[in-house]
């Protein structure tokens, strides 16, 4: 499961500078960046060929990324959100190839990018559990770093139909309502379905 950094995503919505960023969320944002660029560098390729395009492109090095970072620093503006959802797959997509501790994940033929979104004002915490992760909670953690009471979060997950629910404060299970589609629980409760599908074609 990949997870993009909660003040890159602020950065990249406008609501922060890039200043503030440590090294790590830098980096992360210039492949970020990268991502948005080369979607709209091939407008005839399709969205699944050009984040797959992005994530097979050979790591660069220390010295290159930090160039290309401090030139294309202004391009990380309100500017991107008219083409956001488009450079928001992108990027979810190249966060494989950030270097880490040894390869990153990279997202493969039967896999997907689920973002989940839930409104629990006053939670402490919020977790998603699901066919994805047996119905145990702590794999799916999703954050509300700026306490509006917006909690969000973003994995990858095979490709199919998911059920899932949210659970908030580690023990009120919660059916997201924003959903639009549902399954009886069997237990009188319905959970929420989700359908994942490749980015690969």
């Amino acid at each position: 499961m990949s997870h993009i950094d909660p003040q890159v995503h602020r950065v990249l919505d406008g609501e922060i500078p890039a200043d503030g960023l440590n090294a790590a969320q830098r980096e992360q944002l210039a492949t970020l960046t990268r991502a948005a660029h080369a979607l709209s560098a091939v407008p005839h390729a399709s969205v699944a060929a050009r984040v797959m395009a992005e994530v097979r492109r050979p790591p660069e090095s220390a010295g290159v990324r930090l160039a290309r970072w401090l030139t294309e620093r202004h391009a990380v503006t309100i500017s991107f959100r008219p083409v956001w959802s488009l450079a928001l797959a992108a990027a979810l997509a190249a966060v494989a190839v950030i270097p880490g501790h040894g390869p990153g994940p990279v997202i493969g033929d039967q896999e997907g990018i689920a973002q989940f979104v839930g409104r629990f004002p006053g939670a402490k915490s919020v977790d998603v559990v699901g066919s994805f992760t047996d119905w145990r909670s702590g794999a799916v953690v999703l954050r509300d770093d700026d306490h509006d009471g917006i909690w969000r979060g973003t994995v990858v997950l095979p490709v199919g139909q998911h059920e899932y629910m949210f659970v908030v404060d580690g023990e009120r299970w919660v059916t997201d309502p924003l959903a639009g589609r549902y399954v009886d629980d069997g237990f009188g409760r319905q959970n929420a379905l989700l359908f994942v599908q490749s980015i690969a074609r």
